[in-house]
């Protein structure tokens, strides 16, 4: 006979509501469970309550790291959209399963990694993922080009004037540290962008990133 397989089932709903009625998550931890039982896995769950699915959540990170540990056999999911919220996402994870050779279930797409059938849905949303990013890079540099063409100053605001952001990047260029520039502006009496009389190391710092990342942009 051979052993149980160690599957985490993953749920989530998204909003404070749908976490407080119970009502989303009882329904996808029943359906995991049917199948868990059906197959005759070992199943533990993991939850991520009022979260939305547009980022890596704790469960859902915890869930991949076990797996990458080889902590577990593999993810299941009731469906797609629980698990990720966009095409590159779940093109992400898929390929995390791939390559690390653990199972990833989607009941509702009848998504199994573990049948040869599942390949070809596999490499299609690779595809739109790859689509997908080389579309946000092209609407983001056609933006990005007609706001220079209409002389709008691009990057960050500036955080301080130009006379303050000159100095500082003459201090920089002599080899001092931010908390040394930090320092020196507390003594000569410029105003932090806080109105403070007292500069930080961070501040400063975060002023020289938001510098280059206009240098960069222009």
């Amino acid at each position: 006979m051979s052993e149980a397989k160690v599957m985490i089932g993953y749920v989530r709903v998204s909003t404070e509501e749908q976490a407080d009625s119970r009502l989303g998550i009882q329904a996808q931890e029943a359906a995991l469970h049917a199948e868990a039982e059906r197959r005759g896995w070992e199943l533990t769950i993991l939850r991520d309550e009022g979260l939305s699915g547009s980022q890596v959540n704790p469960g859902l990170r915890s869930a991949l790291d076990q797996l990458s540990a080889g902590l577990a056999d593999g993810l299941v999911v009731t469906k797609l959209d629980r698990l990720a919220r966009s095409v590159v996402h779940a093109a992400e994870i898929m390929e995390r399963a791939r390559t690390q050779r653990w199972s990833l279930i989607m009941l509702d797409v009848q998504v199994d990694t573990t049948t040869a059938s599942c390949e070809a849905m596999a490499n299609m949303l690779a595809t739109f993922a790859q689509f997908e990013r080389r579309l946000i890079g092209e609407r983001t540099k056609a933006a990005l080009a007609a706001k220079k063409a209409q002389g709008v100053t691009l990057g960050r605001p500036r955080l301080v004037s130009t006379v303050v952001a000159r100095r500082i990047v003459g201090m920089r260029e002599q080899g001092l540290s931010f908390g040394a520039i930090a320092a020196e502006l507390t003594e000569a009496g410029e105003l932090s962008p806080a109105g403070r009389p007292t500069w930080q190391a961070s501040t400063v710092r975060r002023i020289c990133k938001s510098i280059e990342q206009t240098k960069e942009a222009a």
